[in-house]
């Protein structure tokens, strides 16, 4: 009885749910992906979407009555859900991108393996890194702060409204700046020994050319890499823990820039 006193408008609100819902979920890594089943992904969005429909309570009244209005609804709720889910993403794109700076320095640009998340070609080095990153979220219960950033979404910013300014785009570019400059302090240690490592036989191939540099470089920069990168797993995870510490706080101003 209590499923046929749900009224339309309760349904038009569980729609705009499961649609930020939904976006932010397959922006996600392992789920954005092409090894989980389509199914899969929309019964956790929907069960994610009824949890928080049933915790919140949206103000069914501002809902508009024609179709242009409710498009509008509808594309705004897509905006937010993706501008949440690159924030989440920047971080294991930093990772990649780190993984992909050093596996170029050790020789690795063709040596790559099949990304079954995008089904392109992406270096073994930075597909390590990658996982790594998702890994170390996990352990250190990133997704409890995720979920309960999706939960903070909807208490801060109204159902289908948002608000574009310009301290967002610019906090947008902040991070998306910040994601570089992790990528450079994840790969510091391997890419600067490379470089030393490269520029240590320039000098030899300058004094005996008889050497065959390629033969003797390319075996050794892999070693110089992996060490290195391996010293570097400290490192990742040290910048986990401290952006798991900050990422509460960065979706909260975000989402408040979000706000109409």
């Amino acid at each position: 009885m209590e499923l046929l006193a749900i009224s339309p408008e309760h349904i038009k609100a569980f729609l705009l749910i499961l649609i930020r819902v939904s976006i932010v979920l397959f922006l996600l890594p392992i789920f954005g992906s092409n090894i989980v089943q389509t199914r899969i992904k929309a019964g956790l969005a929907f069960f994610v979407a009824v949890i928080l429909f049933s915790v919140m309570k949206p103000d069914v009244n501002l809902f508009p009555k024609n179709l242009l209005s409710g498009l509008n609804l509808v594309l705004s709720e897509c905006i937010i859900g993706i501008i949440i889910g690159l924030m989440i993403r920047m971080f294991f794109t930093a990772a990649q991108l780190a993984g992909q700076l050093i596996g170029f320095q050790m020789g690795f640009a063709i040596i790559n393996v099949l990304d079954p998340q995008t089904g392109t070609q992406a270096s073994i080095i930075a597909q390590f890194g990658y996982w790594l990153a998702v890994l170390l979220f996990l352990l250190l219960n990133g997704h409890h702060l995720l979920l309960n950033g999706l939960k903070e979404s909807f208490d801060i910013i109204n159902v289908g409204s948002i608000g574009l300014s310009q301290g967002l785009f610019q906090t947008v570019i902040a991070a998306a700046s910040r994601m570089f400059s992790l990528a450079i302090k994840i790969g510091a240690p391997a890419i600067a020994a490379l470089l030393f490592v490269s520029a240590a036989f320039g000098i030899c191939a300058k004094f005996t050319p008889q050497m065959n540099i390629l033969i003797v470089a390319f075996p050794l920069k892999i070693v110089v890499g992996l060490i290195f990168f391996g010293l570097s797993l400290q490192i990742i995870l040290r910048i986990t823990k401290g952006y798991l510490g900050s990422f509460d706080t960065l979706l909260i101003n975000i989402m408040r820039l979000m706000k109409a």
